[in-house]
């Protein structure tokens, strides 16, 4: 789905009509929420401990744009991706889906 076919879908839905969302559509909308929310952790981490985004590409052995891909919801990250991630915040990594789609996901200090 490209940025008008959003846009339109969007604008019809404001409208009230009934859309009809194909299954590609619905797992692309699921892939953006969860790419949304690790941004989002990920964004909350690094500055709660005060790093840049080049401190955190340095030391997860990535590049800065990659840092700034992810937190702009720009990728899935994979599991091993999670992993150094959570590394290089000093973090674990809690992420928590329900069947309804929703996704929590958090980076917190390790348990002592």
């Amino acid at each position: 789905m490209n940025h008008s076919q959003w846009k339109t879908r969007r604008t019809r839905e404001l409208l009230g009509e009934q859309v009809e969302e194909s299954p590609e559509v619905a797992a692309f909308r699921l892939e953006m929420h969860y790419a949304r929310a690790f941004g989002q952790a990920l964004y909350d981490r690094r500055t709660a401990l005060g790093l840049s985004e080049a401190d955190v590409a340095r030391r997860a052995n990535m590049t800065e744009d990659e840092i700034e891909c992810i937190e702009e919801a720009g990728t899935v990250p994979t599991l091993p991706l999670l992993q150094r991630l959570a590394s290089a915040l000093e973090s674990e990594l809690d992420i928590h889906v329900t069947p309804d789609t929703e996704a929590t996901v958090r980076f917190q200090a390790p348990a002592a």
